[in-house]
């Protein structure tokens, strides 16, 4: 992937105590990744409403644009996707109080599955920068795990990330030999080195398809799991303190797409760290 795949980044707007973290994030993306921004707003238009937006945002912030969609919050972000081409939507997660953890509330939820883009959950958005130091990224056997491997290399090579670890999750059912003696244990440990290495090896050609611009200053690293999907990866992002995790979107399903498969869900409902699923 020599071209940038984000051209266009959207933020929904909403007057909340998070909203001047909101807009740093957004314009410090904006930047760093060489994009034009999108504010979207819900609601009607009004002076006042305005000049507080502006007064909030960073005093370099010049290339961006402010939208007001009336109407209702999912249908109104949905629709500006489309309409304004935007590529990478912006979407806060929220604290929950007295738990250390993050949920999307039932709105970003809603948008995270209809928004036709890739979409970024912050769980803790800030004025100030915190370095992006590390990126987890799943390396699943699917075929748009190489356009997301790519993409978290692209984001890397932008925000000047010098870690990137790619987690191959293996389903356990895979290896499922009955352990009752020691034969039994050797061949299941035969079975899971043979997975390991065809996993290695089916990666490790994606790997040769990143630009090596993109590569260069980025230590790699590979990290075969046997677990359940979702859950083992957010696990090991969660352990690993990554500041990023980097997911295929789930698939479409042709009836209306009310529930993500569980491994999204699992992601959603935890929230490890910020993420990025990648459409």
């Amino acid at each position: 992937m020599h071209h940038n795949p984000y051209q266009t980044l959207g933020i929904g707007v909403a007057f909340s105590p998070n909203l001047q973290a909101n807009l740093s994030e957004a314009t410090r993306l904006a930047k760093m990744l060489e994009t034009r921004l999108i504010l979207i707003h819900v609601g009607e238009q009004n002076h006042d409403k305005e000049k507080q937006i502006k007064e909030l945002l960073p005093a370099d912030s010049n290339d961006y644009q402010l939208v007001f969609k009336p109407g209702n919050p999912v249908e109104s972000i949905v629709a500006a996707v489309d309409e304004y081409d935007i590529d990478l939507l912006i979407l806060g997660a929220v604290k929950e109080e007295k738990f250390v953890r993050y949920y999307l509330g039932s709105i970003a939820r809603k948008i995270t599955r209809k928004a036709s883009c890739s979409v970024l959950l912050l769980t803790n958005p800030s004025v100030e920068r915190f370095a992006c130091a590390h990126i987890v990224v799943n390396g699943l056997e699917d075929e748009h795990t190489a356009q997301t491997i790519q993409t978290a290399f692209h984001v890397a090579h932008k925000l000047k990330t010098p870690r990137i670890t790619i987690v191959e999750e293996i389903n356990k059912e895979r290896v499922n030999i009955k352990i009752d003696d020691d034969q039994s244990l050797q061949r299941a440990n035969e079975l899971k080195d043979k997975l390991r290495r065809e996993e290695d090896e089916r990666v490790q050609k994606i790997l040769e398809t990143i630009p090596q611009a993109n590569r260069e200053g980025i230590k790699v690293a590979t990290q075969p799991i046997f677990g359940t999907r979702g859950y083992s990866i957010g696990h090991y992002a969660q352990i690993k303190r990554a500041d990023l995790l980097v997911m295929n979107a789930p698939k479409r399903s042709k009836a209306i797409d009310r529930m993500f498969p569980h491994d999204m869900e699992y992601i959603l409902n935890e929230l490890p760290t910020d993420v990025l699923i990648v459409r």
